[in-house]
C-alpha cells in the first residue's frame, strides 16, 4: 500500500486554530472557577481554632462534625425542603400562566412578557425587602390594612418563617419557570390543537393528551433552574428567615464572616455545591433520555 502523504504545516496549523481560540476562556474558566473551589475544598480539611486560627493540616474534623451533628442535617434538610416546595410552586403557577402568555395576541404578549421580565431589571435585595415591609410583623403594610378591615386579629406569620421563605422564593424564581415553559411552548404547533378539537376532544384532553407532553421538557428543565437557584439562594433567606432560620448558604456565611470558621463553612459550601451538582446532572440526564424526541 502506497504510504500516507504526511499532514501539511498549514492544514496542522488549521487543526490546532479551535484549541488556540478557547486557550484564553479555558484560562479564565480554570483561574475564576477551577482554582477557587480547588482551593475551597481543600481548605474544608484544615483544622481551625479560636485562638490558634486555622492551620494548614488534612483532618476530617469538618467533615465529621457535620455527618455527626443533626444541627446540620436539620439545615440541610430545611434547605432541600424549601427549595422542593419552591420549585413546585414556579411550576405550578409558572407553567399555566405560560401558556396564558403564549395564547395571547402580539400586542398584550409583549406588554405581559415585559410584565414577568421587568422583576429581573430590579435587584432581590430590593424585591426582598419589600415582601418584609408588606408583612414585617404589625408595622408591615398589608397587615396593619388587613387588621383595618377586621379581616385579621393579628399580624400574618411571614418574617423568620419557611412560608415567608418560600413565597418570597417563588417570587423571585418565577420568571425563570415562566420563560422556560413559554420556550417549550414556542415548538407546539397550535394546528394540532386545532386538528383534535375537530375530531371531537375536549379541552382536558387535548391539555392532557397534546399540551402537556409538549411542555414537560420545558417545566423539568425550569425545575432544574429554580432549584438550583433555590438552594444556593443566600439574599432571600437571610432577610425573610434571618438568623433564626437558617439554610446551607446562610451558614457558610456566618461560618466564614461571623464565627471566622473558614474551615466550616468551606465543608459546608462543598458539600452544598456537590449535592447541587450531583441532582441537577442527575435530573438533567433524566430529562434527556425521558423527552429526547421532544427535545431539540
Amino acid at each position: 500500500m502506497p504510504a500516507a502523504a504526511p499532514t501539511t504545516v498549514p492544514a496542522l496549523r488549521a487543526s490546532r486554530a479551535p484549541l488556540w481560540l478557547i486557550l484564553p476562556a479555558l484560562m479564565l474558566f480554570t483561574g475564576v472557577v477551577l482554582v477557587p473551589l480547588a482551593m475551597t475544598v481543600l481548605l474544608s480539611f484544615h483544622d481551625w481554632g479560636q485562638y490558634k486560627g486555622i492551620e494548614p493540616v488534612l483532618i476530617l474534623k469538618n467533615w465529621q462534625e457535620i455527618a455527626t451533628d443533626p444541627y446540620y442535617a436539620e439545615m440541610f434538610g430545611r434547605t432541600l425542603r424549601i427549595a422542593l416546595i419552591t420549585t413546585a410552586a414556579t411550576a405550578l403557577l409558572g407553567a399555566p400562566e405560560a401558556y396564558i402568555l403564549n395564547r395571547m395576541s402580539g400586542r398584550w404578549r409583549g406588554i405581559f412578557l415585559l410584565l414577568i421580565l421587568g422583576p429581573l431589571l430590579i435587584s432581590v435585595v430590593a424585591r426582598t425587602l419589600g415582601w418584609a415591609l408588606l408583612f414585617g410583623g404589625s408595622n408591615g403594610l398589608a397587615n396593619k390594612l388587613l387588621m383595618s378591615l377586621g379581616v385579621i386579629s393579628s399580624p400574618l406569620p411571614f418574617l423568620f418563617t419557611e412560608t415567608g421563605v418560600v413565597v418570597a422564593l417563588v417570587h423571585v424564581m418565577m420568571p425563570f419557570m415562566v420563560l422556560s415553559v413559554w420556550a417549550a411552548l414556542q415548538r407546539l404547533d397550535p394546528q394540532v390543537e386545532h386538528a383534535a378539537m375537530s375530531l371531537g376532544a375536549g379541552p382536558v384532553t387535548i391539555l392532557r393528551r397534546i399540551v402537556l407532553p409538549q411542555i414537560m421538557p420545558g417545566v423539568l428543565s425550569g425545575a432544574i433552574i429554580v432549584f438550583s437557584l433555590s438552594a444556593s439562594a443566600f439574599a432571600t433567606p437571610a432577610i425573610i428567615g434571618g438568623r433564626r432560620l437558617k439554610v446551607a448558604a446562610t451558614l457558610a456565611y456566618d461560618e466564614f464572616l461571623n464565627t471566622l470558621n473558614w474551615p466550616l463553612g468551606a465543608a459546608v459550601a462543598v458539600l452544598l455545591l456537590v449535592g447541587l451538582v450531583l441532582i441537577v446532572v442527575g435530573a438533567n440526564a433524566l430529562v434527556e433520555r425521558r423527552y429526547a424526541e421532544v427535545s431539540p
